[in-house]
């Protein structure tokens, strides 16, 4: 269709003649409200970027003798962090003599990669940085598909937990009728 008979189509409907595909051969017109389209062209960007992950690097910083139910309380955490798709740089500080012996802390970042191998993999080994030996672990799975996870477990906690007030008769009140009642109790009192 000529442009002129487009634009003449548009001003009688009023809408307006919007460009869809200017690659394509000849390009691609529509009429519609471009005020709705841009709109709806915004909410879905939103909504992609509200499903898009960022990938966090989280940091543990661990000394070369460390007691081993401070170990166990980093490890966790370590897990925890790996279980959420995040990225974790682990860090042992030397301090005065111990500088001398690296060995230790190389052992050390060697037994948490070995402890942590089912939720990570060590991204990049272990380095000397001055007094610090770094290592960085990667989780296996993506930040999004822990995400998605987490969000089933919750809405399958919600629905148990639903299902379980249910069973014993228990249906949570809404906070505007516990007030009204609350208010009632407390006006019969008096």
């Amino acid at each position: 269709m000529p442009l002129a008979k487009a634009l003449e189509l548009a001003q009688e409907y009023d809408l307006d003649l919007v460009e869809v595909a200017a690659n394509a051969r000849p390009p691609v017109c529509k009429l519609m409200d471009y005020g709705k389209f841009k709109y709806e062209s915004a909410m879905k960007a939103r909504e992609a970027r509200k499903n898009q992950a960022h990938t966090v690097i989280k940091e543990m910083k661990l000394r070369p003798k460390i007691d081993p139910h401070d170990y166990d309380t980093k490890k966790g955490h370590v897990v925890r962090f790996l279980k959420q798709g995040d990225k974790v740089k682990i860090t042992i500080m030397f301090r005065g003599r111990e500088q001398s012996r690296p060995e230790l802390g190389y052992r050390l970042l060697q037994r948490l990669a070995e402890d942590v191998q089912d939720l990570g993999f060590v991204e990049s080994n272990p380095k000397q940085d001055g007094r610090n030996m770094i290592m960085v672990l990667g989780p296996h799975k993506k930040k999004t598909e822990a995400m998605a996870e987490a969000r089933e477990a919750q809405a399958a906690r919600k629905a148990e937990r639903q299902g379980r007030d249910r069973a014993e008769g228990t249906e949570p009140e809404s906070s505007g009728d516990q007030t009204a009642a609350a208010s009632a109790e407390e006006h019969a009192e008096a």
